[in-house]
């Protein structure tokens, strides 16, 4: 006979009440009352269909994302995704909101997700800055049954249930790689651009970066990382400094954003200096036009629509107790030359 609701109530001591607000995750458990009653759950093998129920229900799954602020292209364009994910919502049976919250601030953005704790979406999908406050935000969003998504930046050391990106290390390894043979033979300098180390995907592609350029070309210096908040005119500044201040400059790896700055730094060198080997991330009008001019080398992307998908498919299928499918939610990396643009 197969275990029902009544078992998990006798099992857990609690009600059934209680169960029936841990089973359609709503707020009003206490922490450790959730866990007796999930230790019941698994104790006593009780199977839920949540996807059958919720259909059956016409449930709509309230969803929230939460990206920063700014004139960052590629977080334009991931906003741009999840509003074409909110015009599909009565298909797709969710309710979809967006937060934006100013980048790299980890307090703004831990006060955002406390704002969610008190009327609970079944779930959020976060850009994550590394802050302690942040870390303590997520942790009472999960004590008040929220699933959540990091989405493009990851923060593994936190109650997060699903990463919907690329692996920024393998990402930073394989710039390192394109670097390391585009200056095979040759000796000098690189200069890292980033938005700012407080960010897991930036700090990722720079480990990746170094350790793959150490094994390639042992004769190139990385230059301690320069944080231009992803803001094209702090980058165009301080790739400008950089570019007149370093005689042995031959490579630049823009790790973030903010590349319409470094481009135009690019543009303003005299022909008579040379040109250093030019890697960024994320496919822009800005960097593709500067890829067909040969200004950049090569650029490493991220769909941003897929992780957008991704995420929302994740979180659903969280709110429905069934298992993800890790090679569908797997996002590539993207390599593109001049020669490959789409």
């Amino acid at each position: 006979m197969r275990p029902t609701v009544h078992d998990i109530a006798e099992t857990a001591g609690v009600s059934l009440a209680t169960v029936d607000r841990v089973l359609n995750r709503r707020p009003g458990v206490k922490a450790a009352t959730r866990e007796r009653v999930e230790a019941a759950i698994r104790k006593i093998g009780f199977v839920r269909d949540m996807a059958a129920a919720n259909l059956a229900k016409g449930r709509t799954y309230p969803l929230v994302f939460v990206i920063p602020r700014g004139s960052n292209s590629f977080m334009e364009g991931l906003k741009f995704e999840v509003e074409q994910a909110i015009a599909q919502s009565p298909q797709e049976r969710t309710r979809i909101t967006i937060r934006d919250v100013p980048r790299f601030d980890g307090p703004s953005l831990a006060a955002a997700l406390d704002r969610l704790v008190t009327d609970p979406p079944a779930g959020v999908a976060v850009v994550a800055v590394d802050h302690p406050r942040v870390h303590d935000a997520m942790a009472r969003l999960k004590d008040a049954g929220v699933t959540i998504v990091t989405l493009v930046s990851d923060l593994p050391g936190s109650p997060r249930d699903h990463f919907a990106g690329v692996d920024n290390i393998a990402a930073g390894r394989t710039a390192g790689s394109l670097m390391g043979r585009f200056l095979t033979g040759r000796a000098g300098k690189v200069a890292i651009v980033a938005g700012s180390m407080l960010v897991g995907d930036h700090r990722d592609r720079l480990e990746g970066f170094r350790d793959s350029i150490a094994a390639l070309n042992p004769g190139l210096e990385i230059l301690p990382a320069m944080e231009g908040q992803d803001d094209p005119d702090q980058v165009f500044g301080l790739v400008s400094n950089c570019l007149r201040g370093e005689s042995r400059l031959a490579g630049i790896y823009s790790l973030g954003a903010g590349n319409r700055g470094l481009i135009r730094a690019l543009k303003d060198l005299p022909p008579t200096v040379s040109r250093p080997v030019v890697i960024a991330h994320e496919l822009t009008p800005h960097t593709r036009v500067a890829l067909q001019s040969g200004l950049i080398d090569a650029v490493l992307n991220q769909d941003a629509g897929h992780e957008v998908r991704s995420a929302i498919r994740v979180l659903k299928a969280r709110a429905d107790g069934i298992a993800v499918i890790e090679a569908q939610e797997r996002i590539r990396i993207d390599i593109f030359l001049k020669d490959n643009l789409p």
